[in-house]
């Protein structure tokens, strides 16, 4: 387990050069993993996401919700989802953080979001190589810009493929404050700097257990 020594942020973070931990052996590894886990459980999870997919067809609204994220070398690309909030949620064009989106969720996708099964579609992003299991949270380019005005240690996360799961994730929660996002990215860039494939086991088997626990994040 890694060791973490988290503070409320007054300043930005310190300058520091992060180096990605894994040799390229091990992404190598890891990437092929991605693949094989992501097919066998697109086709383990298929009978659900069809009965999800029909229960979302009979609400007004599109069965999956798509948005632009920032990912692998800072690449925009589209993260897939389950729609778990009314169509309406961000007409007005303005990015909501985590609290306020949960004001717009459906009664059905507040189901879908507090056992994370919002998520499954991100096992099409993980199969393309726009994700992996594990790795940070992608962001909007929104929020990245908020976060560069604090510090410019965002720069290191475009090391890694973003992740379904992560390490800041099961301990730092979703975020809805700078101060949690700033948490976060000491969270991404420690496990930048110590990950291995020992490590991904060990979070996603954390995700697993906290999950079906009814942790919520």
């Amino acid at each position: 387990m890694l060791n973490y020594n988290i503070n409320k942020y007054s300043a930005p973070l310190s300058k520091v050069e992060h180096a990605d931990a894994m040799d390229g052996l091990q992404l190598a590894v890891k990437r092929l993993l991605d693949i094989v886990f992501s097919i066998l459980c697109m086709i383990l999870f298929l009978p659900l996401m069809i009965v999800f997919s029909v229960i979302l067809m009979f609400d007004k609204g599109p069965v999956i919700f798509k948005q632009e994220r920032i990912g692998y070398k800072g690449r925009p690309f589209m993260i897939y989802k389950f729609r778990t909030m009314k169509n309406d949620a961000e007409s007005d064009g303005i990015p909501r953080l985590e609290d306020e989106r949960n004001k717009h969720l459906t009664p059905f996708g507040r189901f879908l979001r507090s056992h994370h099964l919002d998520e499954l579609p991100q096992l099409w992003n993980v199969l393309k190589g726009d994700m992996s299991f594990v790795g940070p949270r992608p962001e909007r380019q929104f929020f990245i810009d908020q976060i560069n005005r604090e510090t410019d240690d965002y720069r290191y996360i475009y090391l890694m493929r973003p992740g379904v799961t992560s390490y800041a994730t099961i301990y730092n929660g979703y975020t809805d404050t700078m101060d949690k996002m700033l948490k976060r990215l000491e969270y991404d860039l420690d496990y930048l700097n110590n990950r291995s494939l020992l490590l991904d086991l060990k979070i996603i088997l954390k995700t697993f257990f906290s999950v079906f626990s009814g942790k919520k994040f």
